[in-house]
């Protein structure tokens, strides 16, 4: 017969462990945003965009990165990408909407531009809705992370869907009604759930609003270094829940 006290202990065991699991299969995000004041010219300095980007690739290993230089001027999607994997490469087959631009020197189109080279993705999302931007990989992988520019001057937030199966989505959670030109970065981490597509959308789409895309990263699970953190809010509540299980431990020891 369990008396309370062995009821309580299990509760709060299974507790810890609902805990755990709910913890691991939180994306870990990373993100970073330089404003700019001027349309026309782009931004040379990128600290929080470049600091996120740091902290993104820090919990990779053997990872490729996307630059779009091989690609040429006014190509437009499909585009198949390659990247290393930790056995093999991994191919991506780029859909939507999308064309290649080279554009060398300081200035801008209309905002966009590359972060390296002179090459770099343009993407608009309809009013329609047509034109999401969509990356088909050949096998599962568990990071992804970008260089964006131009994102929430006609005020639309950004997301990514990651699919594997089912969905989930994460939003980028760019500035909105900010001057054209603006860089962001962002990456997302997820060991526990690899992906095989990633969806990219907009809350408020437009014939007008287009975004730059540059130097993607892609990683699988083997890639990922195991420092990345899980969930810190539901660990945290993951830790109260152990405290708790063993304080109580404790007085049923007195």
């Amino acid at each position: 017969m369990m008396t309370p006290t062995h009821i309580l202990r299990s509760a709060l065991t299974a507790l810890a462990l609902a805990l755990l699991h709910s913890a691991q299969a939180v994306p870990t995000t990373f993100f970073g945003e330089d404003l700019n004041t001027s349309e026309t010219t782009r931004l040379l300095s990128r600290p929080n965009s470049d600091a996120a980007a740091a902290q993104f690739l820090s919990q990779l290993v053997g990872v490729g990165t996307e630059t779009f230089e091989g690609f040429s001027d006014g190509q437009s999607v499909p585009l198949a990408l390659s990247f290393p994997g930790s056995i093999g490469s991994i191919t991506a087959t780029l859909s939507g909407s999308g064309v290649i631009d080279d554009l060398p020197g300081t200035g801008t189109a209309d905002g966009r531009y590359p972060i390296s080279g002179t090459k770099y993705l343009q993407n608009v999302i309809a009013s329609s809705g047509g034109g999401a931007l969509t990356l088909n990989f050949s096998s599962a992988v568990a990071a992804f992370g970008f260089y964006g520019t131009d994102f929430g001057d006609f005020n639309g937030i950004a997301e990514l869907q990651l699919i594997d199966g089912g969905t989930t989505t994460v939003s980028i959670g760019n500035s909105v009604s900010v001057p054209g030109g603006s860089t962001l970065f962002f990456g997302v981490i997820n060991p526990s759930q690899p992906f095989t597509s990633i969806v990219f959308r907009n809350s408020n789409p437009s014939d007008e609003d287009q975004f730059g895309f540059d130097n993607m990263t892609i990683g699988d699970v083997q890639q990922v270094q195991q420092t990345v953190p899980d969930g810190g809010a539901t660990l945290l509540l993951l830790l109260g829940a152990l405290g708790a299980l063993f304080g109580f431990k404790r007085r049923l020891a007195v």
